[in-house]
């Protein structure tokens, strides 16, 4: 279940000044285990001075249709302050080898063999899983067409800009695009950010046609904005599928409200973890969140982005209880049924025992 495996870097390819895409070789043995669908993504183990890192990436390739998936790449931009993301647009370089967790994730696009009409929206580096998408779309038959609004400073700014053109000249009937600028004047452009205008331009301008589904990817007010904004337009709540790459900083649930199931445990806690069918034992203070304590009793839960953007690190209350700081990947009916984000979670209990297998 956390298992990593050491995968070649087979390319690094500069994107823009501040972004690289880099390809990984997979091995014959390990193909099985890095078939991906469209949307998801890897988890990246490396240390860098002396500390281990770990970080999820989205996968930008697309998904075999048919034979091995003998390479994958991601998109990594670099943030100011990163761990990982300024040395992998800095140091990584072909030839490398890398630990690598196989494909995970719930931003997911099933194929069909019924036409599809897609819309995609993306804001920065959140191109990547939509460019994936947006592949294996387009790939399925002449009648499967894509639509997408993506957003940039500037065209200097764009990732995966050649990749973006080579799908409109290899599919000129089938997708189309909208460039949306915040500081830059650009013709067939839109100037600013994606926000209710833009989205309603292509909509009654573009691609007038009804879309099936929506795929966004990007920071949360973004995908806030666009959300009510494709609602309004008549798609249906179900119809629209989004991935965050940043989380609001405050404490709260999607309605704004501070997320509560209880109130907090106090003192010390007997906790009980299941990963990899073991079980092992701990004590934490009811004030450390759930996955910290997990990760400094050595136990190898899986886990990446401990911000709750990914989920890496779902995991399954089997007793005691727990809340979470943020959630923006759980649905009410997983809730429920006892998931929780390690890495959100709060003890409200004496006790708690997780299960990371059964999720």
């Amino acid at each position: 279940m956390t298992s990593f495996y050491p995968l070649t870097v087979s390319q690094v390819e500069n994107l823009t000044t501040q972004s690289v895409a880099i390809s990984f070789e997979i091995p014959t043995h390990l193909q099985s285990d890095f078939a991906f669908q469209a949307g998801q993504y890897i988890t990246i183990k490396h240390k860098i001075h002396g500390k281990e890192v770990r970080r999820a990436y989205s996968i930008s390739s697309a998904p075999v249709v048919s034979g091995p998936q003998a390479s994958i790449t991601v998109g990594i931009k670099e943030v100011a302050g990163g761990a990982f993301s300024p040395y992998a647009n800095r140091y990584i370089q072909k030839g490398d080898v890398i630990e690598v967790m196989p494909p995970q994730g719930r931003f997911l696009y099933a194929p069909t063999s019924a036409p599809v009409h897609i819309l995609g929206v993306a804001a920065g580096s959140g191109i990547t899983p939509i460019l994936s998408i947006a592949k294996r779309v387009l790939v399925n038959g002449s009648k499967h067409t894509f639509t997408l609004i993506y957003g940039n400073k500037s065209p200097q700014d764009v990732m995966f800009s050649s990749e973006i053109e080579a799908l409109k000249a290899a599919y000129p009937n089938q997708f189309k695009i909208q460039w949306v600028y915040s500081q830059a004047n650009e013709e067939t452009s839109l100037f600013g950010r994606i926000d209710t205008a833009a989205i309603n331009y292509v909509l009654k301008n573009i691609d007038t046609d009804p879309f099936d589904a929506a795929y966004l990817c990007g920071p949360e007010g973004m995908i806030k904005t666009a959300t009510e904004s494709l609602e309004k337009a008549g798609l249906a709540t179900d119809q629209i599928h989004y991935e965050l790459f940043t989380v609001a900083t405050e404490s709260t649930s999607d309605s704004g409200e501070t997320t509560s199931a209880g109130a907090l445990a106090a003192g010390n806690i007997a906790v009980e973890v299941t990963v990899d069918g073991e079980t092992a034992s701990l004590e934490m203070d009811a004030k450390t969140i759930l996955l910290d304590a997990i990760i400094k009793a050595d136990i190898d839960a899986p886990y990446s982005c401990q911000g709750g953007v990914c989920s890496s690190c779902i995991c399954k209350v089997t007793k005691g209880s727990a809340t979470m700081i943020k959630n923006q990947i759980l649905t009410d009916s997983e809730i429920a049924d006892g998931l929780v984000l390690s890495c959100q979670a709060m003890v409200t209990s004496a006790e708690i025992a997780v299960d990371f297998d059964d999720v």
